[in-house]
């Protein structure tokens, strides 16, 4: 089908699901372009990073973006600054914020309505198809209302690395040992997740020399906020960083730790290729989790609560509160006393998506000697690491999740109904 004059209209909101669902929902639209526009509306978000509309518009094939702040005059109005114009014909997508949204800007604009839920789908009198990530989805959905509903599986573990070779453009081998750092992309995460990420570098690099450490920096973050993170001083961490040299190699900047521990920064977004290589990655929750499984990496996920920035980090309405002025503190010190006496539950995606912990969490009291150790043991023991990618790949199930959701909008742009 060729391109017609209509417009695509995208609602989402955080960096999450900006990188996981927008990029590669976007990616196979523009495969088979058949939208003459192409408008992305961003929703406030509690854990914005604030660079979301600067990410949103580096997307191949968008033409506009609506920041968070314009969001709601627009909801309310339908009004933007620059006093957009909108073809007769489109179709509006939802992926990510209230899915409540979506129906209020389809029926303002008059367009077709597709939504993706990974838990709960909401508003079907209203929407003309939803994908769903999960057939016992279904079973909550009344019968009159599965005509509209479509499993099309988990968007956010159907990832397709580039097939770049990226071994041979940093001059390493598939037989060199890489270990991923993922510290987060938002600020209060980082604020805790850098320093502790180095510090364990900085234990395991005496007991693995050999092994290479590699942090992919997350979208609408810079290398200099990372560095200025890693110099902090988190007590009792000694972990501040100095730069050694820029782009030392292809696609990173290399930093060394005061013990002497290289650090490489890979800047290129996303970073699918680098990941696929790392024999284990650390990683905080989020979304994060999500494509490490998709990539069959094997990951330990940390919480360190005794950083009361960790419990701010959450998502969520715990993570409102939080980082609410006066309260805040107390609620942080409070949950994390909870958190240590009961425990949270399952955070990672792939343990949420198993309802069992396949990839272990770490929560509480932890320190990067104890974490520098747990991964020197998986390393040496390569049948552990073999059995968790075959985990992964069981719990990510059969891929091609985002050509189904996409067929789902070629569907509402062409006015058809499932057969």
């Amino acid at each position: 089908m060729a391109e017609i004059s209509a417009d695509l209209v995208i609602l989402s909101n955080g960096p999450g699901e900006l990188s996981t669902w927008v990029r590669p929902v976007l990616q196979a639209l523009m495969a088979q372009p058949r939208f003459s526009r192409v408008s992305i509306l961003l929703s406030p978000c509690p854990h914005a990073g604030g660079n979301e509309v600067t990410l949103a518009a580096a997307f191949p094939g968008v033409d506009r973006v609506l920041a968070p702040q314009q969001f709601f005059f627009f909801l309310l109005w339908g009004k933007t600054p620059n006093a957009w114009q909108w073809h007769q014909q489109g179709v509006v997508v939802f992926l990510g914020g209230d899915q409540f949204y979506a129906v209020a800007i389809g029926r303002r604009l008059g367009y077709r309505i597709v939504t993706y839920a990974e838990w709960t789908p909401r508003w079907l009198p209203w929407l003309d198809h939803c994908g769903v990530a999960q057939p016992q989805i279904l079973q909550k959905v009344p019968r009159r209302y599965r005509s509209k509903i479509t499993v099309v599986g988990h968007l956010m573990a159907d990832i397709q690395p580039d097939s770049v070779p990226l071994l041979d453009r940093l001059g390493w081998t598939p037989e060199t040992e890489i270990v991923g750092l993922l510290p987060g992309s938002k600020p209060a995460k980082l604020r805790v997740g850098m320093p502790f990420c180095l510090a364990i570098a900085d234990q395991l690099h005496p007991q693995r020399p050999q092994t290479q450490f590699v942090i992919p920096v997350a979208p609408g973050v810079t290398t200099t906020s990372l560095i200025e993170y890693a110099s902090q001083n988190l007590r009792p961490l000694d972990s501040s960083v100095s730069v050694s040299q820029h782009q030392a190699k292809q696609g990173l900047v290399a930093l060394r730790t005061q013990q002497g521990t290289p650090i490489w920064l890979w800047t290129e977004s996303p970073a699918y290729p680098l990941l696929k290589h790392c024999q284990v990655c650390v990683t905080t929750v989020g979304a994060n989790t999500a494509e490490l499984a998709a990539l069959a990496v094997p990951m330990l996920v940390l919480i360190p609560t005794q950083y009361l920035d960790a419990m701010r980090a959450w998502d969520g309405l715990l993570g409102v509160i939080a980082n609410a002025p006066w309260v805040g503190k107390f609620v942080a010190t409070f949950v994390n006393r909870i958190t240590l006496w009961r425990g949270l539950g399952l955070r990672a995606w792939p343990n949420i998506w198993a309802q069992e912990e396949i990839v272990p969490e770490y929560v509480g009291h932890i320190h990067p000697d104890d974490i520098a150790q747990r991964i020197d043991q998986l390393l040496k023991d390569p049948a552990r690491l073999h059995q968790l990618q075959a985990n992964l790949r069981t719990v990510c199930g059969e891929q091609e999740a985002i050509t189904r959701f996409v067929q789902l909008i070629y569907m509402a742009l062409e006015n058809r109904d499932m057969a």
